[in-house]
């Protein structure tokens, strides 16, 4: 016979041992209105909503990231008082990952029995895609296009209620406490040049363009010539928007064109973040692409994120499939020996690696504060349980980048030629 217990006393239970396994200091509100601590004494200004007893159904048969950004995408759980990442920096990484074990499981069943007869109400979801889309293929299997505006051409409205004034949606790099966003992306752009050696009647191609501020930046401090390209018609406009508004059309020239068309050759190329959305059986071609459009001796400025070891990463985890599912499709992240592996078989000599990693973490940060100081206006544009899903994907990169399971790296290569070279990156 199945309990005939309310299952709003289950529910209380359930939060209660969840909770001691937990020892976070937050509190859950029920779809009741009730608010249970997860400890005694916890705070109850920043609570998980949960709006239904199939919310603590469905985590109960399936624990993890993936249920939980279904649960956001659908509006059935939410951060209330703050956003995502406060809620996560409230609980001990250790303590989490290793719940299960701190859990009498034997009590959790029978206190949560009543729970797993509730029926599932998932709401209308968030637009997402399939998180096997594209994996495992080669360029003429992956629908790289649609990937790349799936997660651009969300609106330039959005991204700039979060990024800086230039629009810089990769790492920043941060030198001090002092720093803002704002300083520190500027200092990477400037980074980036100098890295490159840029001089004025350089050319450069910048692969992955974005809003085009590194192009922007190369041609007003450093008298470059540049030639952007990306996937994303929204970017692009605004790009050429202000391209056009400064003045800059006799320097740089933008298109919507995948970088793997492209003829000709350039003094250096830059790839800042682009590379994450290839796919590894890409990332030879890739690398054979830019070789193709450098000339001898140029250099090429190669900034990914990584996973964390040294060989390369088996089947993603259920919150890499979270992210490709409802953020970025088609997406997968190397390690940093297989970057350096990729430029040296084809016939890049690697001069510099550096880490930004503390950085990205500081990044994430910023982008999170800054998008929930205006989640109002991120609502009205894409809709309240689109806005909790981007706050959930900074919450979840920033406290990887925090324990290195993933990293940054900016990798500078010389496309190989024999004899002497002049120091580079003064």
């Amino acid at each position: 016979m199945i309990p005939s217990v309310n299952p709003a006393v289950a529910a209380r239970a359930v939060v209660a041992r969840l909770g001691a396994a937990l020892g976070a200091d937050l509190s859950v509100r029920l779809w009741t209105g009730e608010t249970i601590p997860l400890v005694p004494g916890a705070r109850d200004d920043l609570v998980v909503h949960l709006a239904g007893p199939d919310v603590l159904k469905r985590f109960l048969l399936r624990p993890g990231a993936e249920t939980a950004f279904r649960l956001i995408a659908e509006g059935r759980l939410r951060v209330e008082g703050g956003a995502p990442l406060e809620a996560l920096d409230r609980i001990d990484h250790g303590r989490l990952v290793h719940v299960r074990r701190a859990l009498d499981l034997g009590a959790l069943v029978r206190e949560a029995w009543p729970l797993l007869f509730t029926s599932s109400r998932p709401g209308d979801s968030a637009p997402s895609a399939d998180p096997g889309a594209g994996r495992g293929r080669d360029r003429a299997g992956r629908a790289d296009a649609d990937f790349i505006r799936f997660h651009y051409d969300v609106g330039n409205a959005f991204y700039a209620l979060f990024l800086d004034p230039e629009h810089v949606y990769s790492s920043a790099a941060f030198s001090s406490d002092a720093d803002d966003l704002d300083a520190a992306q500027i200092r990477k752009l400037d980074r980036i040049c100098r890295k490159l050696d840029l001089k004025p009647g350089d050319r450069l191609l910048d692969i992955g363009c974005g809003w085009g501020a590194l192009a922007i930046h190369a041609a007003q401090n450093f008298g470059a010539t540049v030639h952007g390209v990306t996937l994303s018609p929204a970017q692009l406009a605004f790009a050429q928007a202000r391209v056009d508004a400064l003045g800059l059309a006799d320097r740089i020239t933008l298109e919507l064109r995948d970088y793997r068309d492209l003829t000709g050759a350039w003094d250096a190329v830059s790839q800042i973040e682009m590379f994450e959305h290839l796919g590894f059986r890409n990332h030879d071609l890739h690398f054979q692409t830019v070789h193709r459009l450098l000339k001898p001796g140029g250099l090429y400025l190669h900034q990914a994120s990584i996973r964390r070891g040294g060989v390369r990463p088996g089947p993603p985890g259920r919150p890499a499939r979270a992210i490709t599912r409802f953020i970025f499709p088609g997406g997968e992240l190397d390690t940093l020996a297989m970057t350096i592996d990729g430029l040296a078989r084809h016939r890049f000599e690697v001069l510099d690696v550096e880490t930004l990693r503390p950085s990205f973490e500081r990044t994430l940060r910023a982008w999170s504060a800054r998008l929930y100081a205006r989640r109002t206006e991120a609502e009205a544009l894409i809709g309240p349980a689109r806005v909790q899903l981007w706050l959930a994907y900074f919450a979840l990169f920033a406290r990887g980048f925090e324990r290195g399971v993933v990293s940054v790296h900016q990798t500078l290569a010389r496309r190989h030629r024999p004899g002497r070279h002049s120091p580079v990156f003064r």
